[in-house]
């Protein structure tokens, strides 16, 4: 490992024993300097390449160029040092996709410290999770989201409220000079902490480098997406993700071009915003792309060139429907927050419909059975993925389970094809993922639990056309208690409560039992089988 440029040396301390580490594959491409700042390559190298004049980022309150956002970047890392903010100290960031966040963003890199991103969604529940996992020093919550973040009990650290006043932290650092030197950073001293449900239920933060987050734009969006600086780009997915932080910031940014930034959207308002926009690139999931079509015209669509799909499996009938209306052969990709984003692609004459694709250059994939012996063509089996990024998770005991022999295992079942592509057939394991969220069935089952009625529940995910897949819960519920639609209402309502709203469970079954295990362990699959 190189010297690290932080004077919190938390991270590093963190980061699982190198034996534990998958085989990184660090081909020409993917070699950068020993020293290395992503926000500055993001940023002040962009601007270098395409002027300070280039327009950065759209948002709903207006736009920055290239150059007013370097100006800001700096005022904004003088404003956080002036603080107490040192490189490596944990800054959580709270709040919608917008041109503070990202600001924030590239200030927190920019400093040296370590950025942990999460969604307005989420409940204080949840947050203390992060908290405590990733030992969270600052954070910077957007004025419209503190309500939740105010009811956090564990975080010791101090807030920054940016937004709504004219004293805000956004505010508060327009008055230093923006005379900023970046933090001298190793390529790999770790830039964010990306959290990822666990399939238990305790999320997981994935560690990754300031190399990585260039090596994503270098690997996926470069031989992939092919963008120029002249591309709009937009999209759905949360900064939050890397599936966004990736295809709305890393990715435009990395060649100088422009990013519209959608607080919300309904896909109706999405297709508006790409006509009024001019949007070429766009980055959201399968279950938006289905919502859109029948809101489609050649008028709204008629700047696209680049639709790319991840977050959940692309249904082959949402690929030729979408291909039908719009003339554009959407992207499919899998990625995982382990390896920061998209490993396995195809576009344009490569793609064929209903296959995921073949690995992004730098990667290597696989299939294998329970034993990591490589299965045959054709039959089913656990998709083994390496390549220059990969699973480091922060002080947790799950990293034996993700990295066998040197290769990520994400979880997902596969088939090979002897073409060289690959097929996704599931997951393998209890997590949900709906609409493009990952949802962790024993998370909603202990939100679940925890209302006064429920004796017991099981939460499976089961097939659906618009949403991909549905949370549904067994309910047991406790002696005496009537099981009636207004108390499956009255759950729903309280998990909403408890946890993000887009995980409570949309079908409740009451039931007398659960099946088991003679020594009482939950069969989810039988529940599963139940259902399909």
């Amino acid at each position: 490992m190189i010297k690290s440029g932080h004077i919190d040396s938390f991270a590093r301390e963190n980061l699982p024993p190198e034996d534990q580490w998958p085989e990184l594959l660090l081909a020409p491409d993917y070699i950068y300097p020993d020293r290395l700042n992503a926000s500055v390559e993001l940023l002040e190298k962009t601007v270098e390449k395409v002027g300070p004049d280039k327009l950065a980022f759209i948002g709903a309150d207006g736009h920055i160029t290239y150059g007013q956002l370097l100006v800001k970047v700096k005022k904004c890392a003088q404003f956080l040092e002036a603080q107490g903010v040192v490189s490596g100290n944990r800054v959580l960031l709270r709040g919608p996709n917008n041109i503070e966040v990202v600001a924030w963003w590239l200030a927190v890199l920019r400093m040296g410290a370590v950025a942990v991103t999460t969604i307005p969604l989420q409940r204080a529940g949840e947050l203390e999770k992060i908290v405590d996992i990733a030992k969270v020093n600052f954070a910077l919550i957007d004025h419209r989201f503190q309500d939740e973040w105010n009811q956090v009990k564990n975080f010791t650290g101090k807030s920054f409220i940016y937004g709504g006043t004219s004293h805000d932290a956004y505010f508060q650092a327009e008055s230093f000079d923006g005379n900023h030197q970046a933090c001298d950073t190793a390529n790999d001293d770790i830039s964010i902490l990306a959290f990822t449900s666990g399939s238990t239920g305790i999320p997981k933060a994935t560690m990754h480098f300031h190399r990585d987050q260039l090596i994503i734009a270098d690997a996926f969006s470069r031989n992939v997406v092919k963008p120029n600086s002249n591309d709009v780009f937009a999209g759905s997915p949360p900064i939050a993700f890397t599936f966004g932080l990736g295809g709305l910031v890393n990715f435009p940014m990395r060649i100088g071009a422009t990013s519209l930034l959608l607080e919300s959207a309904t896909p109706p308002q999405l297709l508006e915003k790409i006509a009024e926009h001019k949007v070429t690139c766009l980055f959201t999931a399968p279950t938006a792309y289905r919502a859109m079509l029948p809101h489609v015209t050649k008028e709204n669509t008629a700047t696209l060139r680049r639709c790319i799909s991840a977050g959940e499996h692309l249904p082959k009938s949402t690929w030729e429907q979408w291909f039908a209306a719009t003339g554009i052969k959407l992207i499919d990709g899998i990625g995982a927050t382990e390896m920061l984003h998209i490993f396995i692609s195809a576009a344009d004459d490569e793609i064929i419909p209903g296959m995921t694709g073949k690995p992004v250059k730098g990667y290597q994939a696989k299939v294998v059975d329970e034993d990591f012996n490589e299965l045959p063509f054709g039959e089913v089996g656990r998709l083994a993925v390496k390549g220059p990024t990969g699973c480091r998770y922060l002080k947790d005991e799950r990293q034996k389970k993700y990295v066998h022999q040197g290769w990520n295992l994400t979880g997902d079942l596969y088939i090979a094809h002897e073409n060289g592509y690959l097929q996704y057939q599931s997951r393998s394991d209890d997590m949900i993922i709906s609409s493009g969220y990952n949802i962790a069935a024993p998370e909603v089952e202990n939100a679940i639990l925890s209302h006064p009625s429920v004796a017991e529940t099981a939460v499976v995910g089961v097939p659906d056309d618009e949403r991909g897949m549905l949370v549904a819960a067994y309910i047991v519920v406790k002696a005496g208690i009537s099981a009636d639609d207004h108390l499956a209402k009255e759950i729903q309502d309280h998990v909403k409560s408890v946890i993000a709203p887009f995980k409570y469970p949309r079908q409740v079954t009451f039931v007398e039992t659960l099946p088991k295990t003679t020594t009482g362990k939950l069969q989810r699959f039988r529940l599963k089988s139940e259902k399909a």
